[in-house]
């Protein structure tokens, strides 16, 4: 009974500060989904909404220990939620790897990480396929192709199409579920012509406006700058090149590129400023009206239109939900900037778009805006002074980025594996002229565009995007830019997520208790272990680890792979710079000697041949199926795919893709064979015996 009537007392300390942890525990139920090994049955379902509506009962009803009964509650809602989400978008996934025709309606353009342009294709037709089989959507780079079709155009091409591939390594992003989620069943490229089948249609106007904008202002505007317009403007990225993406990268600047939160609150912010201050300039209406609602209105409508004209992807749709809430505040006469904005702004986007859950964007958003909420509103809770009139907006733009970019670094570390370390001069010298020029310009132009008087704005808005870009190359070029981070272990960032959200959102000294969990999970990712030998899924490379960092079985080839596994790293090695640590060589074949086995790199035939002498207990990777003598292991793609790729942990164990990520309704494995088991007990067996 103490104990009870002691945790009464704790959360009724908390009270009118518990609603914050409504996403939290959504989120959490949504986590457990994705973090299961096995799709649950419709049982499993069915009990968690059964105990779930039970525990919402029984909070009813005992109200002073409420807390801990919703908390269950709103567990088993995200992971039941998460569960529909991911049934709901089920559709047809690619079986075999296809060369052929393809039809479909353009939907979307954009650019691939090699800087090659991308189409995205509904209303898919593939020769030979059956429409049960045909997936919903496709993706195709183009190859040495200038002109792109429209969106909403029939096109059709010749294409090589794969079904999408799982991770790079075990335990790694997972593709395939990304991919599930947008409904992508088929991947891949044409060096064919891309034809027009058809001419566009009604059924995508939003996506023809986007486009006509992109070109309209790469015509008005030359060079990438035009092409960091269209991005700013209509969330096309395609004309921007992978140098200007690495330069933004590289000196924290990449969210000016990304319509995110940055954007849609200096647009709605100018948009409620401008209309305010139009009102005021007309007593009457001052006088009379209530201007600040109208001034809320019209830059919540000024915030969908940009969402509109945006794309509406995830990340632009999260920044017009938070802005919406706090809009939505002001017309309610309530304070707009609170955590319990950003927890309505995050409940909303988890309950439509679970997934988004796992994306870096949502995780390093809400981190910021979180953190900014609470330190702004201890400084006022607190009455620290930030001086005069005229230095209060110089410390608060150095403050907001200092707690934005200590808020987002673990995640962005964690998922891209660098660390800019001048972005807050970056961010210094870059935010405000986006907020005071490039913004404000941009609204310039759009309202003088009837007129065919764009012209003015978009010359301003040059010369704001001029300066960030010069600003990106001058920083990411200072030396020592960028430091390149290890991967950490999963455990790590929900670790680090959950002590920093005790410490936001609790109220009173207690907070302090959730720095341990944060600082123990920086702590485990300094000792963080990388796999000494990973196998890629296709054969087609092999790394492992030597004492001046990953060596790579191939110079040239498999260079997306070969990218993700030095990043994971840590390592800024270039795959050339890899190969080279390559220490053993039979002949032309890699060798590695490690972990009580000989492992040998045969891609081709021609190697698989030279792979003639291996002998018993060797373990062979190779890209084709041969004969070979009867005592060796052949690791062909029919093999791997059973497996995915394959890492070799320290102690000699192996861990594959499948068993890392499972089996769920996005993963597609194949069964295991018997030489899958031949290569348990082989790795075994020399991890014993060593």
């Amino acid at each position: 009974m103490r104990l009870s009537a002691a945790i009464a007392d704790l959360l009724q300390a908390q009270r009118g500060h518990l609603f914050p942890w409504t996403p939290v525990f959504l989120g959490t139920g949504i986590g457990a989904y994705f973090s299961l090994k096995s799709e649950p049955g419709w049982a499993v379902y069915a009990g968690l909404a059964a105990a779930g509506l039970l525990l919402a009962l029984l909070a009813v009803q005992r109200r002073p220990l409420a807390f801990l009964c919703w908390a269950p509650a709103f567990a088993a809602a995200g992971l039941c939620l998460a569960g529909a989400r991911a049934h709901w978008v089920a559709a047809p996934v690619l079986e075999f790897r296809y060369y052929g025709p393809v039809e479909g309606r353009v939907v979307s353009v954009d650019r691939s990480p090699t800087d090659a342009l991308r189409l995205t294709l509904d209303q898919v037709r593939l020769d030979r396929v059956p429409a049960a089989k045909t997936p919903a959507r496709v993706r195709i780079s183009l190859t040495g192709q200038d002109a792109v079709p429209p969106p909403g155009a029939l096109v059709m091409t010749t294409a090589h199409l794969l079904p999408p591939q799982g991770p790079a390594e075990p335990g790694g992003f997972d593709f395939r579920r990304h991919a599930w989620f947008k409904q992508l069943g088929g991947l891949g490229y044409t060096r064919a012509p891309v034809l027009l089948a058809g001419a566009p249609g009604d059924s995508v106007p939003v996506e023809r406006l986007r486009r006509a904008m992109a070109q309209h202002l790469q015509q008005r505007i030359p060079g990438e700058t035009g092409g960091f317009a269209a991005a700013l403007t209509a969330g096309d990225r395609s004309g921007v090149g992978e140098q200007t993406l690495t330069a933004l990268r590289q000196s924290n600047l990449a969210h000016l590129l990304a319509i995110s939160g940055l954007h849609m609150g200096l647009l709605t912010g100018f948009v409620f400023a401008a209309v305010r201050v139009l009102f005021c300039l007309v007593p009457p209406l001052a006088l009379r009206w209530p201007v600040r609602k109208l001034a809320a209105l019209a830059a919540l409508a000024a915030g969908a239109g940009y969402l509109l004209l945006s794309g509406g992807n995830v990340a632009t749709e999260r920044a017009f939900v938070m802005v919406a809430v706090m809009l939505g505040a002001v017309l309610l006469n309530r304070r707009a900037i609170t955590l319990r904005a950003v927890a309505l702004a995050a409940l909303i986007v988890l309950l439509r778009r679970p997934e988004s859950l796992l994306s870096p964007g949502f995780q390093m958003s809400f981190a910021a805006t979180a953190a900014l909420v609470a330190v702004f509103a201890a400084l006022r809770d607190g009455g620290v002074p930030l001086g005069p009139g005229w230095l209060r907006p110089v410390l608060a733009l150095v403050i907001s980025s200092a707690v934005a970019g200590a808020a987002t670094a673990p995640f962005a570390a964690a998922h891209f594996n660098t660390l800019p370390h001048y972005g807050l001069i970056a961010n210094l010298l870059a935010v405000p002229v986006m907020g005071t020029l490039v913004i404000p310009a941009a609204v310039l132009a759009l309202c003088l565009l009837p007129a065919g008087l764009e012209g003015i704005g978009l010359t301003v808005m040059r010369w704001g995007m001029d300066w960030i870009l010069g600003v990106a190359r001058t920083v990411s070029g200072f030396e020592g830019a960028v430091s390149h981070v290890t991967a950490p272990d999963s455990a790590v960032l929900p670790l680090f997520a959950a002590g920093m959200v005790f410490a936001v959102i609790w109220q009173g000294r207690l907070r302090l208790a959730g720095l341990l969990p944060a600082a123990a999970a920086l702590w485990i990712w300094s000792g963080a272990v990388r796999p000494p030998v990973i196998i890629a899924s296709s054969g087609g490379l092999i790394g492992v680890m030597e004492a001046e960092g990953r060596a790579l079985s191939r110079a040239k080839g498999q260079g997306f792979t070969a990218e993700i596994w030095l990043e994971n790293d840590g390592d800024a090695a270039s795959q050339p710079e890899a190969a080279a640590r390559w220490k053993v060589r039979d002949g032309a074949l890699p060798v590695w000697h490690g972990t009580g086995v000989r492992l040998v790199h045969a891609p081709g035939k021609r190697k698989l041949l030279q792979a003639s002498n291996c002998k018993e207990g060797d373990i062979v990777v190779s890209t084709v199926a041969a004969a070979v003598p009867a005592g060796c292991l052949v690791l062909t793609p029919d093999i791997l795919r059973q497996t995915g790729s394959i890492a070799v942990r320290p102690d000699g164990r192996l861990l594959t893709a499948r068993a890392a990520t499972g089996m769920r309704l996005w993963s597609g494995w194949q069964p295991e064979g018997p030489e899958v088991r031949r290569l348990r007990r082989l790795l075994g067996a020399a991890a014993a015996s060593q």
